[in-house]
């Protein structure tokens, strides 16, 4: 096809150039063949241009229709993105609200717990007070009672020398 343009080009030229063009207002024999050559050279040229925009068109439909499946595709994955973030939202908002509802419930618990823990320190800084006091008492106690039984003791022995100082007789 663009040979044959080509060579329609080329035949015209040629004949523009060794042609002449009467003026007595009939065609000459050569007049009507560059005519004619002209007018095949255009009609190739018209269905040439036909061609290639039917081509055009094509690519566009084909664009176009990949488009459409792409815009398609889009949508399903829009749908299930949709459908997917709104159990995951609601599950979310779900759990949040019991983390703030213990929230609320541990502030006093801690507080609670605080109070009992210096309680305990109290209690047992009371205790280990007393306990302090016990064994010092206790110790207190045993040397009273070793005291005392040392005194006893001298005390029986001095009797029992008494005793055996005085001999009856």
């Amino acid at each position: 096809m663009m040979q044959r343009t080509l060579e329609n080009q080329q035949s015209m030229q040629s004949g523009q150039i060794s042609g002449s063009i009467s003026f007595n207002g009939t065609l000459t024999k050569e007049d009507e063949e560059m005519s004619k050559s002209a007018l095949s050279t255009f009609r190739a040229k018209e269905e040439e241009i036909e061609k290639k925009k039917m081509e055009v068109k094509e690519k566009v439909q084909a664009q176009l229709g990949r488009i459409e499946e792409e815009t398609k595709r889009l949508a399903v994955i829009r749908e299930e993105l949709d459908a997917l973030s709104d159990p995951m939202k609601k599950e979310v908002s779900g759990v949040r609200k019991k983390i703030d509802s213990i929230n609320k419930e541990l502030k006093p618990l801690g507080q609670t717990c605080q109070k009992k823990e210096r309680e305990y320190k109290e209690a047992l800084e009371a205790f280990n007070d007393k306990n302090k006091e016990k064994v010092q008492l206790i110790t207190r106690l045993m040397e009273l009672v070793s005291e005392s039984e040392r005194m006893r003791l001298k005390k029986l022995e001095e009797l029992s020398k008494n005793i055996e100082t005085i001999h009856i007789a």
